[in-house]
């Protein structure tokens, strides 16, 4: 690339973010939603836009808008990973120059209304918890094309009453916090798992991860949130062999108990003050050793730089 004044342009990327994607099937009487958030980015040569103001290799990022509500219809949504693939090789196939794509979806899920004991056809209520996302890269063209696909999940609130302690950590002439056997344990979590290949049933998949990654946080008695992360990583891999690693990103959501003495009242570990800033951040990867190379799957993913 050409320098400038002992300048060069380095990594860059550009796109459509947060194109809001609501795919609703009503070919049966009893319909389906998809509500998407979906986000695009093409990285290649695009150094003439940059330097020169030359916009001939440039795909408008309205353009991309377009597709990703075009792509809703033409090739439909059954999955957000097989949705992403898909626009992603249309964005590579239109734009001679880009020499890859990221594309990321959130989800956000529907439960039907409850009308006499069953679902409604066509009433939803938006469902609480946590947005399903995924981050697919493709990198290259045609042949030597490279798919990455990184799957997960953001916003799980979690929350242990008992059956977590933190003690015997290190301490020094500023530490303050008082050991315990009995704490409240909580955090607001995001996994991201990256998958070795795209032989995948994503939706089968999800539903297992997810299931697996609440049931270790409930049943284990937490030491730490680092060894209850590392112990949900641990049987994500154990339950999906396609799966190469995980990522967590987890602030702990401090619970600190309530001085009640003042009224006269005792607090057996029953009323706490919800703090919510500032809070301990912990971030973890749990990974096969003879993971693939991971290539650019965690590029701009949001958390995991």
């Amino acid at each position: 690339m050409r320098d400038v004044m002992g300048t060069s342009l380095s990594f860059n990327q550009y796109g459509k973010a947060e194109n809001r994607v609501v795919r609703i099937y009503r070919d049966t009487p009893r319909h389906e939603i998809w509500d998407l958030d979906v986000s695009t980015a093409l990285r290649g040569d695009f150094a003439a836009a940059h330097i020169e103001g030359d916009q001939c290799d440039v795909l408008p990022t309205d353009t991309q808008k377009n597709t990703a509500f075009a792509y809703a219809k033409k090739h439909g949504v059954t999955s957000v990973e097989d949705y992403a693939i898909a626009v992603g090789r249309r964005l590579i196939e239109a734009t001679p120059k880009a020499s890859g794509v990221q594309v990321r979806v959130e989800q956000y899920a529907w439960d039907r209304i409850d009308v006499g004991g069953a679902g409604h056809d066509h009433a939803f209520l938006r469902r609480g918890g946590a947005v399903r996302t995924s981050a697919v890269t493709l990198s290259g063209r045609d042949a030597d094309q490279q798919i990455q696909v990184v799957s997960g999940l953001r916003d799980l609130v979690l929350l242990k009453s008992t059956r977590s302690e933190f003690k015997g950590f290190l301490t020094d002439d500023y530490t303050t916090l008082q050991e315990t056997d009995d704490r409240i344990l909580a955090t607001s979590l995001v996994a991201r798992w990256r998958y070795a290949g795209t032989d995948v049933d994503w939706n089968a998949a999800y539903g297992t991860i997810s299931a697996s990654l609440l049931e270790t946080f409930a049943t284990t008695y937490s030491r730490a949130l680092q060894e209850t992360l590392y112990l949900m990583g641990e049987q994500v891999l154990k339950a999906r062999g396609e799966v190469a690693e995980i990522r967590f990103s987890a602030p702990n959501r401090h619970h600190f108990l309530v001085d009640l003495a003042p009224f006269g009242l005792e607090n057996n570990g029953e009323v706490f003050i919800g703090a919510d800033r500032p809070y301990g951040l912990i971030e973890t990867t749990v990974a096969r050793d003879d993971a693939p190379d991971a290539g650019d799957a965690w590029l701009a993913v949001p958390s995991f730089l």
